[in-house]
């Protein structure tokens, strides 16, 4: 084992144990689509890790999604913490994910609203909570 591959974490960048290729990269490639207002939000937090930017703007609601979208590549995300979950199942149409997103120096606290266009989970908007 090289000495980088020892230092990688294992798992996805979301927090879930799976690899980034079978867990949020299947998403990332369009191979499928998340199946949960939840599995979305930890897709587009990888997304923000990996400068995903394609991605992060074809899942953002088409009503609330910004022309262009510019990525910090100097950001350092660190993790994902799900905090609470309402709805966002494959029976919903709508739903929320509150959670915390680190990174160097610091962290996000939000509380995000998904919508499903089309059947496919979509993010509309957020709302930050100090």
């Amino acid at each position: 084992m090289t000495r980088r591959a020892a230092r990688q974490r294992p798992g996805c960048p979301c927090g879930l144990p799976e690899t980034y290729d079978r867990c949020c990269g299947r998403f990332h490639r369009g191979e499928s689509a998340a199946p949960t207002a939840e599995a979305l939000m930890r897709s587009r937090y990888t997304a923000f890790v990996r400068l995903e930017r394609d991605y992060l703007l074809r899942t953002w609601h088409p009503r609330t999604r910004p022309g262009s979208l510019d990525l910090d590549t100097g950001m350092r995300w660190t993790g994902l913490e799900i905090l609470d979950t309402t709805d966002g199942s494959a029976f919903h149409g709508s739903g929320t994910v509150t959670f915390r997103a680190s990174f160097k120096g610091g962290s996000l606290h939000e509380r995000s609203r998904f919508e499903r266009v089309d059947g496919a989970w979509v993010y509309v908007d957020g709302e930050f909570l100090g």
